[in-house]
């Protein structure tokens, strides 16, 4: 199908949705997401444990300091701001979204999306699922647009053997470079 023609089922199917809502329907098939869609989630301990313990350093220099500065307000906020940071990104789970033609996650508080004709290949390691861009190469023969997609056990948590088996079945449908 042409853009124009995505974007206008699109249209079409949300605003054919909000109707099937207020009607206490189920929605049909949505353009966010389909049945086919194949999800891995993660979660995020590194950066979460990293923000409690700057906050528990913050508190501990107050401390060890003999001045008034623990006793405001202001710094009982900071370290309350901190650990809220930390609850917030550790609930938030990160995620790979496989579809049929295309591949999503979450980077940088933005949903990114990639198409079959986006990736240059796909790497599964023990552990590590790397996910390489096609686009101008820069200095050093990298990639100068964004760079790869990683996905590892070690630090989000992912199942990256259900990975490596669901890619590799998309990169057999498109014709991607895979190595295991």
């Amino acid at each position: 199908m042409s853009r124009s023609w995505e974007r206008m089922v699109q249209k079409n199917t949300s605003h054919l949705n909000k109707q099937r809502k207020k009607d206490g329907k189920p929605s049909i098939y949505a353009s966010k997401g389909s049945a086919t869609a194949d999800i891995f989630r993660g979660r995020n301990f590194v950066l979460p444990v990293t923000l409690v313990a700057l906050a528990a350093i913050y508190v501990l220099l107050g401390m060890a300091s003999q001045q008034q500065a623990m006793s405001t307000s202001l710094t009982w906020i900071v370290v309350g701001l901190y650990i809220l940071l930390a609850v917030v990104i550790f609930l938030r789970r990160p995620f790979l979204k496989v579809d049929k033609n295309s591949i999503s996650t979450i980077k940088f508080n933005r949903d990114r999306r990639l198409t079959a004709d986006q990736i240059a290949s796909i790497k599964v390691g023990s552990g590590s699922v790397v996910i390489e861009l096609k686009g101008a190469k820069g200095k050093k023969g990298k990639v100068s647009k964004g760079g790869n997609w990683v996905f590892t056990r070690l630090i989000n948590r992912y199942d990256t053997a259900a990975m490596g088996e669901r890619l590799e079945r998309f990169a057999n449908t498109f014709d991607i470079p895979f190595e295991k």
